[in-house]
């Protein structure tokens, strides 16, 4: 009933051509990253840091049901990332080009009367930035560090699925410094507006059934927690030494517990698909 209410779990990967290892393939570090279900505890986080762009938000307030449905929209781009990551190269394809004509529809003018169109290359980088800084920060979090070596090499395959998804390769940053500092500088650029206000408690609180309401409580502390400083500030989040505390003995837990789990409670089962066709040992990433 829950994932119901949630509207609903990402659909199971079909087989697809053997041998094919698809957008990544066994051994990568994409592969080993991408495929835990830790992972979707960033998704309101990415969320957050798309729509504090003006036009991000302009065109989910205006061409979307997400007020209404949110974790609907955050499992349907969940479903659409698993399968571009863990898909054979037909299905990567077929998934990004399904994303590619939604955000075709997708145009307008902003309430300040700028244009903007989803498929804008600067949008598009920065709708790529916050899942790629979102995934490490949630995976060195909650998971375990990565080596820098390992984050370097996320990031370089992770370039893989930008082109992908239409993102001008000379656009994208050559390393993960440079990432890091179009992130930062884009945060310092960035202006919470209205849009994305009345779109945030959508995000932060969304409404659940008795049963998963603690659930929610937690996922908030995670978001507020690990949401960049300057945007909780521009939401109007509060952050404090105790709910500082409360998330690092969250995470604390997670990383002692999630690594002992066995694979099939924590990787999604799109992983062991991929692994079957590309003839990869299920036990490794």
């Amino acid at each position: 009933m829950g994932l119901a209410v949630l509207g609903g779990f990402p659909k199971p990967l079909p087989p697809g051509r053997p041998g094919d290892p698809g957008l990544f393939g066994p051994g990568t570090v994409a592969w080993r990253v991408n495929g835990e279900g830790v992972l979707l505890l960033g998704g309101p986080r990415a969320l957050l840091m798309q729509i504090a762009h003006p036009s991000v938000a302009a065109g989910v307030a205006e061409h979307s049901d997400f007020p209404a449905e949110p974790y609907a929209r955050l499992w349907r781009t969940m479903d659409f990332m698993l399968r571009i990551s863990f898909g054979d190269r037909r299905q990567s394809r077929e998934a990004a080009q399904q994303v590619t004509s939604v955000h075709r529809r997708v145009a307008g003018r902003r309430d300040d009367g700028a244009a903007y169109r989803a498929l804008d290359p600067d949008l598009l980088l920065w709708v790529h930035a916050t899942l790629v800084d979102t995934a490490l920060v949630i995976y060195r979090r909650f998971f375990g560090p990565l080596s820098p070596a390992d984050e370097a090499r996320y990031y370089a395959e992770m370039k893989r699925q930008a082109t992908l998804m239409h993102v001008p390769e000379e656009t994208l940053p050559s390393s993960l410094d440079r990432f890091r500092a179009h992130v930062a500088e884009t945060l310092d650029r960035l202006e919470v507006r209205e849009d994305a206000r009345r779109l945030a408690p959508a995000i932060l609180r969304p409404p659940l059934p008795a049963l998963l309401r603690p659930v929610g409580a937690l996922q908030e502390l995670i978001t507020v927690g690990v949401l960049p400083p300057r945007l909780r500030d521009a939401y109007g989040l509060t952050w404090s030494p105790a709910r500082e505390r409360a998330m690092s003995a969250s995470a604390a837990a997670a990383r002692t517990v999630v690594p002992l789990l066995p694979a099939v409670l924590r990787r999604w089962p799109h992983v062991r698909a991929a692994q079957r066709r590309a003839g990869a040992p299920t036990s490794v990433a």
